[in-house]
């Protein structure tokens, strides 16, 4: 190496270990070469076996789909991705924090990537922050001339007639008075215990504001922005003298940019499904509602048997191919309130607010029995697959979500040892040994 260009390697070195920002650059597998202190500090916490070796490998449990992604990339260089929200979660069970981290990969060559790693958890919050309050103020000051409000009772149920509520829902009096708000929603999207965690939350922050798609008289639906604000002013207000406004606003014309955006920030880049971010902040909520007012809440674990069989039988193509197929059942089997996720590689994840062990056992055992009569067609391949599923239920015992996640990953594994394609219940009595 000759003196200028050893001194122009030094200068990159110092420059990466010296960045605020963590930086790694590896081979185009994904093999790392170089990597700062603070990518290093970062990246610890993921890695499966405590040495980095590896990003695709360190990340896999968070960015499944990251080494398809680089393999994929079209051009001869460029940004593979970029500021990606990425989860992880440090600590033990029962004292476990959460972190997102920002995540972006460039394609510097044929031969080499660079990647470079923040920490935005506060950022994260914050910007939630914003948009919470953003959205209040649009609904305050936006189309007010096109809004439907409704007065409910403690229980979430419509006090009284208002014309609005006919010109945005096309619900008439008969319809509406004495019924819970969520006859505005979808049949499998609102529940009535639902109903009272979003009054609750209004009481604690003031309001609770909810878009979505609803539902019209006539069975259509629109994408409507749902705000409920509490009309009580006082700590002292008996219970059921409880009041609150519901304001509903039809916000159709602004569906696709919020889907959009939901999407980029929320959704696994290959199956549509939340990623493993917006799943563990989706199930952080679901768990301080049952810390508040303890209720069923089951988690499915869910994992395509033999997948590595599909990808050298197929290839790869066809695999990504299999797990849309996947969760494209999954969305078709679970409720719209259910909260679906992808968890890594072939692993998902549901959330069940509101339902039983026993009811999360049998809608895991639907889809089971869909996805074995239901091939996925993947461009020319006719490609036919199982999966197995392990369910688990919060009680006193599960400390936190990720006791919970525990326990369904040792139902899956249980299923998996015996014969796949099936459903186990968690039971700490009859577990395998090995998984226990």
């Amino acid at each position: 190496m000759s003196a200028p260009v050893e001194q122009e390697y030094e200068a990159l070195l110092q420059f990466m270990y010296m960045a605020p920002i963590g930086l790694v650059q590896t081979l185009a597998d994904g093999e790392i070469t170089m990597v700062n202190p603070l990518c290093a500090q970062l990246l610890m916490p993921l890695s499966p076996d405590g040495q980095l070796a590896n990003l695709f490998t360190a990340l896999e449990a968070v960015v499944p789909d990251l080494r398809q992604r680089v393999r994929e990339f079209p051009d001869a260089y460029g940004t593979i991705c970029d500021a990606q929200q990425v989860p992880i979660s440090t600590g033990q069970a029962g004292r476990r924090q959460h972190q997102v981290l920002s995540l972006t990969l460039l394609k510097l060559d044929a031969e080499r990537l660079m990647a470079v790693l923040s920490d935005v958890t506060q950022s994260v919050r914050r910007e939630r922050e914003l948009r919470q309050s953003q959205a209040w103020i649009n609904t305050l000051a936006i189309g007010l001339s096109d809004y439907a409000l409704v007065s409910l009772d403690h229980r979430g149920c419509v006090k009284g007639w208002n014309p609005s509520i006919s010109r945005i829902t096309g619900f008439s009096r008969e319809q509406v008075e004495g019924r819970s708000l969520s006859m505005f929603y979808p049949a499998d999207a609102m529940s009535d215990q639902r109903v009272l965690d979003r009054l609750h939350e209004a009481d604690l922050t003031g309001w609770s504001l909810d878009e979505g798609w609803c539902s019209r008289a006539d069975g259509g639906r629109y994408w409507g922005s749902c705000l409920i604000a509490p009309l009580h002013d006082s700590d002292d207000t008996p219970a059921d003298e409880l009041a609150y406004s519901l304001i509903i606003r039809d916000v159709s014309d602004r569906r696709e940019a919020a889907e959009a955006m939901l999407k980029a920030v929320s959704c696994d880049h290959l199956t549509g499904l939340f990623n493993r971010r917006a799943f563990v902040e989706a199930a952080e909520l679901e768990m301080q509602r049952w810390a508040r007012s303890p209720r069923p809440l089951s988690l499915v674990m869910i994992d395509a048997d033999h997948f590595k069989r599909i990808n050298d039988q197929y290839g790869h193509v066809t695999g990504d191919g299999v797990l849309r197929h996947l969760a494209a059942s999954m969305t078709a089997t679970f409720r719209a309130m259910d909260v679906l996720g992808r968890f890594g590689g072939e692993e998902f994840i549901v959330l069940l607010p509101d339902t039983s062990v026993e009811g999360a056992e049998l809608v895991a055992q639907r889809l089971c029995r869909l996805i074995e009569a239901t091939p996925a067609a993947v461009g020319e391949h006719t490609v036919r697959y199982t999966v197995s599923a392990g369910v688990a239920a919060m009680d006193a015992d599960a400390t936190d979500f990720d006791a919970l996640v525990q326990r369904a990953d040792e139902a899956l594994y249980a299923a998996k040892a015996r014969g796949r394609n099936r459903v186990e219940r968690w039971q700490a009595a009859t577990q395998p040994a090995a998984v226990r």
